[in-house]
Order: structure tokens, then C-alpha cells, then sequence
């Protein structure tokens, strides 16, 4: 084992350079001005920027709701899997993985298409209303509904590794043998021992929201990602230092997570 630790620290040093040499000239790009030296002014307009504030709440938002969907939908159903229908299972993991094959300009080119067949089929009907309410620029439901089937995959992953790690149908019984309903079972008995599964996929649902730019640019909205992109004509300064921002914000994270993930195991196995 020893003979692998330089080899390991190779690596590793080979990764860190990779990540941080394109982030340092990133950094560099915001803080080097010509004629000017080093100022911090990119960093220190941000907040007062137009629409940074108003851009990066919708996406918080439309994170949390993309987070809650997913995992109200997905959590019961692999719990389904894992306790008595199994045979369902390559099905549901063809239909999970479908969104990495789909390229995201024929997912929205989809998705518009049924935007504009709705209204203009439908416009003598009640659901009328509700593509008008699904395109609602304060907080477009289109776009939770379009993350949550991007996100199946990463979701999908995180909570299949968490649940072969425990035994499900042993925890269910043992709760049902104690006068506990189905929902009793699974928020009590299911879902503490699947808190690092659910961190992981909520983070990394997290992180494709904050991240995501086709689909709600070819839709026509304006989140956190969208945002970087219009003002990166004209203030390119200010854009680089926005995504050097959300980088380390992402990897503060990913650390937290990590770290909570640590404190979780730690406790289960003191337990």
C-alpha cells in the first residue's frame, strides 16, 4: 500500500492542477485591470448589479422546488423497487438514464412544441390557464418540470447506491410489526438511514439547476445562469468573477455535504 501513496499523490496533484490553473487565470482575468493594477471592483458591483439578486433567487427557488418534486417522486417509488417489484427495475433505470442520450436541443425543442400546440388548441378550455400559469416568468414551472427529468439520472443513482447499502425490507417489517402505517415506515424508519443519499442527490439537483443554461434560454427565461450569459458581453469582468463566485459557493457545498455525510456515518456506527 505504501508503494501506491506517490502515485496517489501524482494524481492528485495532476487534478488540482487541472481545476485550479483554469480558476486562478479566471481570477486573475477579474482582479488584473490594464492601466489600473489589482482592484476587487468586479466582486464589489456584483450585488448592486441589476437582476443578480432577482436571477439568483429564481434559480434558488426553482432548485428547491425541482429538489422536492424529484425526490417526493423518486424516493417511493425505488422503495417500491427494492421491497416488491423488482422486476420493474430495468425499466425504471432505462427510463431514469433516458435523459443523458436525449441531446437538451431536442428536449426543448419538445417542450416548446407542446408550449405552443397548448395555447393555441386549448384556448376555449380550462387548461389554458395552466400553460399560461406553467410559463409564468416569476417562476416558471416549466422549467421545475424540465429540471426534475434532467436531474432522473443523477437522483436516481444517489438513491440506488444509498438503498443497497441498508436493508430495506428488514427496517419496514420491523416498523410495520410495531403498528407503523406504509408513510410511517418510510419517513421513520427508511429515510434516516438514506440521509447521505438524499444530501448527494440534492446537492447534485442543486448544482445542475444553478448550472442549467439551454433549456431556460431556448424557453425564454432569465435565471442565475442566464443572467452570467447577458451581461457577459458587456461587462465580461463581472461575469468571470459571478462564475468564480458560484464555483466556490458550489464547492463550499460540496465540502459541507461531505462533511455532513462524514458526521452520519460516524453516528451510525457509534450507534
Amino acid at each position: 500500500m505504501a508503494r501506491l501513496n506517490p502515485w496517489r499523490w501524482a494524481v492528485l496533484g495532476l487534478a488540482a492542477l487541472y481545476f485550479l490553473i483554469p480558476l486562478a487565470a479566471s481570477v486573475v482575468f477579474t482582479v488584473d485591470v490594464p492601466g489600473r493594477g489589482v482592484t476587487f471592483d468586479a466582486y464589489t458591483r456584483i450585488v448592486s448589479t441589476e437582476g443578480f439578486v432577482s436571477s439568483l433567487l429564481l434559480s434558488l427557488e426553482l432548485a428547491a422546488a425541482t429538489i422536492a418534486v424529484v425526490l417526493l417522486l423518486m424516493v417511493p417509488a425505488m422503495v417500491a423497487l427494492r421491497l416488491g417489484a423488482s422486476r420493474l427495475r430495468p425499466v425504471v433505470e432505462v427510463v431514469c438514464l433516458l435523459p443523458l442520450v436525449v441531446p437538451p436541443i431536442a428536449y426543448v425543442a419538445g417542450i416548446a412544441t407542446v408550449l405552443k400546440w397548448g395555447p393555441e388548441y386549448l384556448s376555449r378550455t380550462p387548461l389554458f390557464q395552466t400553460f399560461v400559469a406553467l410559463q409564468d416568468p416569476d417562476f416558471p414551472v416549466v422549467l421545475v418540470l424540465a429540471y426534475v427529468v434532467l436531474a432522473l439520472p443523477f437522483v436516481y443513482r444517489a438513491l440506488d447506491a444509498g438503498l443497497r447499502a441498508i436493508d430495506v425490507r428488514t427496517l419496514v417489517e420491523a416498523a410495520r410489526s410495531c403498528g407503523a402505517s406504509w408513510p410511517q415506515a418510510l419517513i421513520r424508519s427508511v429515510l434516516p438511514n438514506l440521509r447521505g443519499a438524499l444530501l448527494n442527490a440534492a446537492f447534485l439537483t442543486l448544482a445542475l439547476v444553478l448550472g442549467e443554461f439551454t433549456v431556460a434560454q431556448l424557453l425564454g427565461f432569465r435565471p442565475f445562469a442566464v443572467w452570467i450569459f447577458s451581461i457577459s458581453g458587456s461587462q465580461a469582468q463581472m461575469s468571470v468573477a459571478v462564475s468564480v463566485l458560484s464555483l466556490l459557493v458550489t464547492w463550499a457545498l460540496l465540502l459541507a455535504l461531505a462533511g455532513a455525510g462524514g458526521r452520519t456515518r460516524t453516528a451510525s456506527s457509534r450507534g
